[in-house]
């Protein structure tokens, strides 16, 4: 592959000749100079910011236009005006840790070995994209949510939340040190950002993580956002009592259901844990008179859900706006200091996340809420600004991106692909046309089963195995997009059926996925946790 560096505005851009990636097909990647010997070129390779979200679903980015119109996210908007928008970037197994390891290694599950958030742990020793970063010069820094188990490698700096992490005055460790933090969490992740940004050195180039705990369950605002919406009450889903008639027991026999799912903690009927005096006093000033009388007019049926939706709503939208205002400040801070058209800016989540959409919240299933995470790009000089690319894309590509953008090949490992060419509008004839997603996690905490399918622009093939069933979904997003019916049994689809499962097995044939994974794949399915004494 043969590149010329074109310096304009203080921007190299990367000029790819030819129609593949950067990723080498056979030998190992060559091993750049250690970052203590930083080449000349590196003050000209673009600075990489990456913000990433816990749980953020696309219906609640404005630019991305859910019909309910749930909020306006002017700071998110800007990077889709600004850069591209990806509208159908899919993830390969919907659920957070195994999403992070994914970013991390641009591998799937089977590969990386990060299948689940109940007993997989993060193997530190694997090349990922972090590492090639710094060992070619760039400064690296991991802020936020990790959920990985082990520690963080491949960062000259680390400051993560243990476990899940708490929304209001989280404990936190920095470089292996116990620290506890004062504030909001995602206030307190954008100040310790920014702070790196305004200390680092500033002849290398840099690679920033921002990782935001919101906004995962159980959804708590920052006090400046509670009443945010002024007691609004909110466009329902055409699915929201959807009674899953039109789908096997593994879609009907879940527990992620905003009738029998939702805790106290979750309506907020409870105050989430670790709130000071006078937070506690804010706190209860808005939810107590409200708790007040949703509790005097004992709700039930359909009345409970719709009641239940709104407070999910209001809440779980308050943690956006605080993602959407960091994003702000990140932004501001690019713009103040002649960084923007030097810094490709990343927006996404590791997953994305029903909102009320077939009676549900969190994630897990192959149904398009959960499947597609939102992904927005901005890189001056080379992403065409404005522009809504339609390719199926993956969080599996944002490694070899990342690294095509600092002139670095990628791991031959890596099964995704370098979005470069996307970013710049053009034609690849040979882009995937399908996509391979496997979920194992069972059965706690949602009872969603484990399964495997086939995504194409149209139809979703789907295949629910263990532990006590073995169902064939087809899902025609043409004829049903809403995702409410199976067309598996239908004879008008049997050549569909036939050629998709021909390319289901190919495509596990192409990701070496094994036939037997380990029993550890699965979580509680057969190392079910211990009873705390």
């Amino acid at each position: 592959m043969n590149y010329r560096q074109v310096v304009g505005a203080g921007l190299l851009l990367l000029t790819v000749m030819g129609t593949g990636s950067l990723r080498a097909a056979e030998a190992d990647p060559p091993t750049p100079q250690a970052s203590s010997q930083p080449q000349a070129s590196l003050v000209e390779r673009p600075n990489i910011l990456f913000i990433f979200s816990d749980d953020h679903a696309y219906q609640a980015i404005s630019c991305y236009g859910d019909p309910r119109r749930l909020i306006d996210t002017p700071n998110i908007d800007r990077l889709a005006r600004e850069g591209v928008r990806f509208d159908r970037c899919l993830v390969p197994n919907s659920i957070c840790g195994p999403s992070r390891a994914t970013v991390l290694t641009g591998k799937y599950s089977h590969l990386h070995g990060f299948y689940n958030n109940t007993n997989s742990r993060f193997d530190g020793s694997q090349v990922t994209f972090p590492k090639l970063l710094q060992k070619a010069g760039y400064q690296t820094a991991l802020i936020g949510k990790w959920h990985l188990v082990s520690d963080p490698t491949g960062f000259d700096h680390w400051h993560i939340l243990p476990g899940q992490g708490l929304y209001y005055n989280p404990p936190m460790i920095r470089n292996g040190q116990r620290v506890q933090q004062s504030g909001y969490v995602t206030d307190v992740i954008t100040d310790l950002s920014l702070e790196w940004l305004e200390k680092r050195d500033k002849s290398r180039p840099f690679l920033l993580m921002v990782h935001h705990k919101a906004p995962h369950r159980e959804w708590s605002p920052a006090l400046r956002h509670l009443g945010h919406d002024q007691d609004r009450q909110y466009p329902e889903p055409p699915t929201l009592f959807d009674d899953y008639s039109g789908h096997g027991q593994a879609i009907r026999d879940q527990d992620m259901t905003l009738a029998r799912t939702f805790t106290d903690l979750d309506a907020k009927l409870k105050p989430p844990p670790n709130l000071t005096p006078e937070q506690r006093r804010l706190w209860d000033a808005y939810y107590e008179p409200r708790n007040k009388a949703f509790l005097e007019k004992k709700l039930t049926g359909k009345e409970l859900i719709r009641w239940r939706y709104n407070r999910y709503m209001h809440d779980y939208l308050g943690c956006v706006k605080g993602v959407d205002e960091s994003v702000g400040r990140l932004l501001k801070y690019l713009d103040d200091h002649n960084l923007a058209q030097k810094t490709i800016v990343v927006y996404s989540s590791d997953q994305g996340f029903y909102l009320g959409e077939h009676g549900w919240f969190d994630k897990r299933f192959i149904l398009e809420e959960s499947l597609r995470t939102p992904l927005l790009i901005r890189w001056p000089g080379v992403a065409k600004a404005g522009h809504a690319d339609k390719h199926l894309t993956s969080l599996l590509d944002l490694a070899p991106t990342f690294l095509e953008a600092a002139g670095l090949p990628a791991d031959p490992q890596m099964q995704g692909r370098s979005l470069v060419p996307l970013l710049r509008g053009q034609a690849v004839a040979d882009w995937r046309k399908s996509f391979y997603y496997h979920y194992f996690e069972y059965p706690v905490p949602h009872r969603v089963r484990p399964h495997y399918g086939v995504v194409t622009e149209r139809y979703k093939l789907v295949h629910f195995y263990k532990p006590d069933v073995d169902e064939w979904e087809l899902l025609d997003r043409e004829k049903d997009p809403l995702e409410t019916r199976n067309f598996y049994d239908d004879p008008a689809y049997a050549e569909v059926v036939r050629e998709l499962k021909a390319e289901l097995q190919r495509l596990r044939r192409e990701l070496k996925e094994p036939d037997e994974l380990p029993k550890e794949a699965y979580g509680a399915l057969y190392f079910p946790p211990k009873k705390k004494k």
